[in-house]
């Protein structure tokens, strides 16, 4: 009985740790599905990021473009990373993690925030520093779920 409920608790344990979302959005291991985060801000387009040029940061693959971009987020990954760990901006601001895709992106005040379709930007641009600040307030548990 006692090893029965042991394995028990094991199970539960791992099951529930395997449950827990991971703090930054990936799709097969890769952060912004294999986009280069810098250059969000300094080519302004989204641009995909070779195998060659990978960096693990918050135990997630990121690709870049170039070995200049991914020195520059090497050096300060906070400022090129997205926020929210590139959960949907506005989820975040409802209390929930929801996936993003790449053509959301927005850069406001040197931070990039991604949303999970266009229409979901569309209504998350109208109010958008209000839902940011609740989103700030919000992410240090959203991110916990």
């Amino acid at each position: 009985m006692k090893q029965l409920t042991c394995l028990l608790a094991i199970v539960l344990v791992s099951f529930s740790m395997n449950a827990q979302e991971a703090e930054i959005f990936s799709t097969n291991g890769k952060a912004i599905r294999g986009y280069d985060a810098v250059a969000f801000f300094n080519q302004s387009a989204p641009v995909k990021g070779a195998d060659s040029l990978s960096y693990t940061w918050k135990n997630t693959e990121w690709l870049f473009s170039s070995r200049a971009n991914m020195e520059a987020f090497k050096n300060d990954p906070s400022k090129y990373a997205p926020q929210y760990g590139g959960y949907c901006a506005y989820g975040v601001s409802d209390d929930h993690k929801a996936p993003t895709q790449t053509d959301t992106w927005t850069i406001v005040n040197d931070k990039l925030y991604f949303n999970y379709n266009k229409k979901v930007k569309e209504h998350w641009s109208k109010d958008r520093d209000r839902l940011i600040e609740q989103a700030d307030k919000k992410w240090p548990d959203v991110k916990k779920m």
